[in-house]
């Protein structure tokens, strides 16, 4: 049972690896400041598990000497390879297919493990135990997640989570039980982690970052969502119109103009 939610969490990002890409945001460079404090050192090793385009690897180039992306999606992985072969292939970088539960890599090996927008995805107590099996004594581990929808004004913002929330209601309507992928909490990240028993230290860290969007790419954040991409890869044809009428409204809003806008993170994290 538990394989075959593997599977379908894995589906779900089939597809529109680009459109991820290059609209979601960037991992700000809070992350690598963070987490190498907790450290108390420069990293050697970081991975970063359910890498998907790399968007949260590529930000540790000048931070650490080795960084290994695990991302279980050949469409999400082969935009990573894409964009590493487009900056010369830098050595201390690869990216590699693996799940949560079961990384190919040695004991104690990693000093940082995180999970960018992705530990949701995985069966947090056997990844829990293998991310406690690679990290090195004193290593740690971070799960972190942006808050959606990015802040800009309320009236764009309540459409974007009606139209998350009936994208996601029509994806479970039309996709059979056996093939519906399954999120965990977010909001038990931080009991996952401390009560697995497996790190001395744990706690949350809330930050932002503010980024410049135009209205397209803010409209497109929302039609990255899994559940959006879902419904629509299902036949959910009669969400065409809600899309539509959520781009006039994200392009009213902006006027015609670029807009600095603020994306919420929390960080959940343990220090073994």
């Amino acid at each position: 049972m538990l394989e075959n939610v593997r599977t379908n969490n894995v589906q779900r990002f089939a597809g529109f690896g680009a459109l991820y890409d290059q609209n979601r945001p960037t991992a700000p460079a809070e992350v690598v400041k963070l987490l190498t404090a907790y450290l108390s050192s420069q990293p050697h090793t970081v991975v970063d598990v359910g890498c998907g385009t790399g968007l949260s690897s590529f930000i540790w180039l000048n931070a650490a000497q080795r960084i290994i992306g695990v991302e279980p999606s050949d469409d999400m992985r082969t935009v990573a390879i894409s964009k590493w072969e487009a900056v010369h292939k830098p050595e201390q970088l690869r990216f590699v297919k693996g799940l949560s539960h079961e990384l190919e890599l040695p004991d104690a090996s990693a000093d940082i493990i995180t999970c960018s927008q992705s530990f949701h995805w995985m069966e947090p107590q056997s990844t829990l135990r293998e991310f406690a099996r690679v990290l090195r004594p004193g290593g740690v581990f971070a799960a972190y997640d942006c808050d959606w929808p990015p802040a800009l004004n309320w009236q764009v913002e309540e459409a974007f989570r009606k139209l998350n929330a009936l994208s996601d209601a029509r994806a479970a309507e039309l996709s059979p039980q056996e093939e519906q992928a399954r999120k965990w909490s977010k909001e038990e990240h931080l009991q996952q982690i401390s009560g697995s028993g497996l790190f001395r230290y744990s706690r949350e860290i809330v930050f932002h970052n503010w980024e410049v969007c135009t209205a397209e790419r803010y409209a497109n954040i929302a039609l990255s969502q899994g559940g959006l991409q879902t419904a629509l890869k299902r036949g959910a044809d009669d969400l065409q119109a809600e899309i539509t009428a959520f781009r006039e409204a994200v392009a009213e809003a902006f006027g015609g103009e670029e807009r600095d806008v603020l994306f919420g993170y929390r960080m959940r994290m343990g220090v073994k």
